[in-house]
Formats: structure tokens, C-alpha cells, sequence
């Protein structure tokens, strides 16, 4: 019975990329595995799937087959590393033609587990945490030192992390002898699969513990209240966040302990609003003032400086008080405030306030008609209290 085109079964043009071969390969070959397909033709289809594979994710023997077809394969297949001898030749799927070293390594790539797994044994970091810790406005820019507590894993006390009652030790692990790992072999259609697991006696760690810690009942951890004391800088701003190193969970197999992130969260201000290092604020101001210029009191985070406004300031006019903003984190001083004046118009005014208005306004040679308010703008100013 003649050969399927390999092209065909891996479901691929004959100008595919080498990436293109390697992903037909790897959805066919977990569409098609005898263990999840129960198809009666599942396991013929597989070996299809992998004999195809195995010439055309070979450069030399794709171009043999491009040249001669199947026919001029028979000699190349012995040839290869592994090839297609033996019954079936598909015990290591080709050895290392397509970096695939055996059966173990491709199924744990699609199925999970293979030889490939992290060492159990070796030590590792603990687990980051993180921290939300709430701050004034006053606060964030000023720093502060506090105190602050939460729950964490910690190295048990009694046993000191080994996981043993006081006075004993924990010993090799019978069954994975120190590895942490056990062979599992499997027989399936194709042949004796041989897959490597997590000991289940040692879960891993190499170490079988006979007398456990009463503390922390063998797992060489405890639940800890810890307390720590924090020196907040000046300048944080809301959202950033501080990493305390070595203040997180305690790791495994005697790795160290892993961070704690301190999140800031900042109440906004009333009067000022923060950009960064900038404080931005707005000064109300009377029309007189604005016009005739003035010496005013302003607010900063400082406290309260004095502001020369010039005569003939616009209303929306911008001053920068310099070096009245945050401190900034990195490097020195601080940064600045700005101060934007609002000319506000009085709502109410005296006879002589509007007399003096009106001669200014005569003397400008503006011709205007003031308005007066009616019955009911006199009502509701009166009742909002603004009369």
C-alpha cells in the first residue's frame, strides 16, 4: 500500500516553514494520541503523524523527499539518528532529528509531567505579599515612621524549618532515595511509557520525616503575626509602592524569604491637588486687588507665604512659589506650587461700592446700564443668603 504524502498528513504546503511544520505536528500529535483519541484508527494515524514529522523537521531528509518521494527514503530512514528500524521505530520518535529526545519529553509537552520537571529539592523563594497601607495628604509628602502588622508564613520556631520534633532529623526518603521524584511506567498500545512524578511519600522534598514537629506538624512552616516597623519617605505619591526585602512568606527547602510591597494609598486634599512633584492651588482675589495689585497670604504644604500680585492681574493668571511643592524621592529639594488667582465678582454691593464702580466706569468712558435685580432675584439671593 503506497505511503500518504507527508505534506498531506501534517496538513501542510510543500514551501512551509519549519515553524509551521513544528506546530501541524504538535496539534495533530494531541488531536490524535491513542491515550485521549479512542478512535480505532487513532494509533495508526499517530504513527503517521510522527513518521511524516520525522523527515520533513529534518533538512537533509525533507530535501531527499522533496527529490525522490517515499521511495528514496528507505535507505535515509536507517540512516537517521533512531530512524524508523525495529518494529515500528517509534519508540523515540527519531531520537534528536527534531529536538525531541523520546516519547517522555513530547508528552510532556502536550500532557503535562516528562523529565523535564524543576528539581523539587532545591531551595526556593517564598511568596511576595503586599501590604495596603492607607496615607493623609500631609502624610504622603512628609513621610512618617509607623509600625504595621499582618499575617505571614514564617519558619516554625520549634523545628527551626526541617519539619522534625525537636531532638530528631529528617532521613533520606525511602522510596525516591533523595531525588524527590519517582519513575512511573506505563504500558499503552505503543509501547512501555515511562513518565516521572512528585514522590508521593516525600511530596517531593527528598526527606521522609518519621517524628513530626508538634508545632507545625512537618510541613517546617507556621502562621505568623508579624510586626514591622516602617519608615515611610516624603514625597510618595498614591499608587506607588515600597518593596521591604525579606519580609514576605518563608521559602522552601531552606530558600529565603520572599518580599513585602507596601501599596500607598493617599487621601486627596481639600485645597491643594497634587501633580507629581507639583502642588497646584487657586487664591481668590477681589477685583480691586487684581487691579490695583496686592500683597496676599497663600496656603502651601509649607505653610502660609506671602505673594505679591501685580497691579493689573488677569483673572486665571499663574505664579509659581518655587521649591513649596513635594520632596522628591530621588535626588534633592522639592518640587513647586502654583498658584492660579480667580478675580471673583462681588454678588452684592453698597450704595457707594456701585457708586464707585459707576465713576470708574465713567471715567474709562465706558457707557454702560447697570442692571437692577427684580423682585424675584432679590428673593432668592435672599433666601441662598446672599444679601
Amino acid at each position: 500500500m503506497a505511503k500518504s504524502d507527508y505534506y498531506d498528513v501534517l496538513g501542510v504546503s510543500k514551501d512551509a516553514s519549519d515553524d509551521d511544520i513544528k506546530h501541524a505536528y504538535r496539534e495533530l500529535s494531541k488531536k490524535w494520541h491513542p491515550d485521549v483519541n479512542k478512535a480505532p484508527d487513532a494509533e495508526q494515524k499517530f504513527k503517521e503523524i510522527n513518521e511524516a514529522y520525522e523527515v520533513l523537521s529534518d533538512p537533509q531528509k525533507r530535501a531527499q523527499y522533496d527529490q525522490y518521494g517515499a521511495a528514496g527514503m528507505n535507505g535515509a530512514a536507517g540512516a537517521g539518528a533512531g530512524g524508523f528500524g525495529g518494529a515500528g521505530g517509534f519508540g523515540d520518535f527519531g531520537g534528536g532529528a527534531g529536538g525531541f529526545g523520546g516519547f517522555d519529553d513530547i508528552f510532556s509537552q502536550f500532557f503535562g509531567g516528562g523529565a523535564t520537571t524543576q528539581n523539587a529539592t532545591a531551595p526556593r523563594q517564598g511568596q511576595d505579599l503586599q501590604y495596603r497601607m492607607d496615607l493623609s495628604f500631609e502624610e504622603a509628602i512628609f513621610g512618617k515612621d509607623t509600625e504595621i502588622a499582618y499575617d505571614r508564613t514564617a519558619v516554625c520556631h520549634t523545628c527551626h524549618g526541617s519539619g522534625a520534633a525537636p531532638g530528631t532529623s529528617p532521613v533520606t526518603c525511602h522510596k525516591c532515595h533523595g531525588s524527590g521524584y519517582i519513575e512511573i511506567q506505563r504500558q499503552t498500545p505503543i509501547g512501555v511509557m515511562r513518565t516521572r512524578e512528585v514522590c508521593d511519600v516525600c511530596h517531593g522534598t527528598g526527606k521522609e520525616i518519621k517524628d513530626k514537629c508538634p508545632t507545625c506538624h512537618g510541613t517546617g512552616h507556621e502562621q505568623q503575626r508579624h510586626t514591622l516597623k516602617v519608615k515611610v519617605p516624603a514625597g510618595v505619591d498614591d499608587g506607588q509602592q515600597m518593596r521591604l526585602d525579606g519580609q514576605g512568606d518563608a521559602g522552601e527547602n531552606g530558600g529565603p524569604y520572599g518580599d513585602l510591597y507596601v501599596v500607598f494609598k493617599v487621601t486627596p486634599s481639600k485645597e491643594f491637588e497634587r501633580d507629581g512633584y507639583e502642588i497646584y492651588v487657586t487664591v481668590p482675589i477681589t477685583f480691586a486687588q487684581a487691579a490695583l495689585g496686592d500683597e496676599i497670604s497663600v496656603d502651601t504644604v509649607h505653610g502660609q507665604v506671602k505673594l505679591k500680585v501685580p497691579a493689573g492681574t488677569q483673572s486665571g493668571t499663574n505664579f509659581r512659589l518655587r521649591g513649596k511643592g513635594v520632596p522628591k524621592l530621588q535626588g534633592s529639594g522639592n518640587g513647586d506650587e502654583h498658584v492660579r488667582v480667580q478675580v471673583i465678582t462681588p454678588k452684592n454691593m453698597n450704595s457707594k461700592q456701585r457708586e464707585a464702580l459707576q465713576a470708574f466706569s465713567d471715567a474709562g468712558g465706558d457707557k454702560i446700564k447697570p442692571q437692577e435685580k427684580n423682585l424675584f432675584e432679590k428673593m432668592r439671593d435672599k433666601l441662598r443668603g446672599d444679601e
